[in-house]
Formats: C-alpha cells, sequence, structure tokens
C-alpha cells in the first residue's frame, strides 16, 4: 500500500519536487501537461510532480505567494530553488531543473 506523504514531508525529500499551480478555467494552464509529462519521461523516478489547483487549495497559493497561473515552483529539500509563472517549455524545465538540483 501506498503511503501519502503530507505536502511538507514530500517537498523536504531528497527527489526534487515541481508543483504545477493551475487552475481548470485557465487557458496556459491547459498546456502544461504534455510539457511535464516530457520532463517526468527525462527525469523518471529522480523528480516528483504534483499539480496543486488553486481554486481547491487558496492556502497553499497564498502561501507561496502565487499570483498567477500557472506558476511552477522548484523545490529541493524542502527548498524553493526555482519559481515562475507562466508556460515554460519542457527543454528550458529540464534543464532548469538540473542546475538547480544538482548541488
Amino acid at each position: 500500500m501506498e503511503t501519502k506523504l503530507s505536502f511538507k514531508e514530500l517537498i523536504n525529500s531528497d527527489t526534487p519536487v515541481l508543483v504545477d499551480f493551475y487552475a481548470d478555467w485557465c487557458g496556459p494552464c491547459k498546456m502544461m501537461p504534455p510539457i511535464l509529462d516530457k520532463v517526468k519521461q527525462s527525469f523518471g523516478d529522480d523528480l516528483t510532480i504534483v499539480k496543486i489547483d488553486v481554486d481547491k487549495n487558496q492556502q497553499a497559493a497564498a502561501a507561496y505567494q502565487v499570483r498567477s497561473i500557472p506558476t511552477l515552483i522548484l523545490f529541493h529539500k524542502g527548498e524553493i530553488k526555482f519559481q515562475q509563472p507562466g508556460v515554460m517549455q519542457a527543454a528550458q524545465l529540464e534543464q532548469i531543473i538540473r542546475e538547480k538540483t544538482s548541488a
């Protein structure tokens, strides 16, 4: 049986976590899933990707000052390594993840 980690436990893990803050009604947000799928394929188990619906999780969005969506936040060992609003291409995202987590 798979244990559900809390968000805090998840972002504090050794595995980098990419969080996609989105909303169902957001046009640009709909462009992210295929991009995130590509990134996930590149990293496999070396990256966790989490999607957070800002309408259902307003506290999380507020906690990380998410003001526009989509917003991507990369956590590694509990620290924010990267945060940027807007749609990003898979190759650019992969490069940022490698740069920010290769410490």
